[in-house]
């Protein structure tokens, strides 16, 4: 039972994770529709496992539009939700 409870909230994490993330590049992607993008960004997360998907979506999305954000920005956005997410379940 604590295995799936642990499981279960980490998911939530990581979703929790992903809006924040999204909110993030929406606005500096200058998006009108944030919450589509949003959920744009919490379903690029079921692509493969682990958090490269998600990378990949914002950084390619920064891309298209010809906006220079590095690299280890998004990693450190990334961290930071992450971080933030947490708090949000403890």
């Amino acid at each position: 039972k604590k295995f799936v409870r642990d499981e279960e909230i980490q998911f939530k994490i990581n979703a929790r994770r992903n809006k924040y993330l999204g909110e993030w590049a929406a606005d500096k992607l200058g998006k009108t529709d944030k919450a589509t993008y949003i959920q744009e960004v919490i379903k690029s997360d079921f692509a493969e496992p682990g958090d490269e998907d998600v990378f990949k979506k914002i950084q390619n999305d920064f891309k298209k539009i010809n906006k220079n954000i590095p690299e280890e920005e998004i990693r450190e956005q990334m961290k930071l939700t992450l971080e933030r997410a947490k708090k949000d379940f403890i």
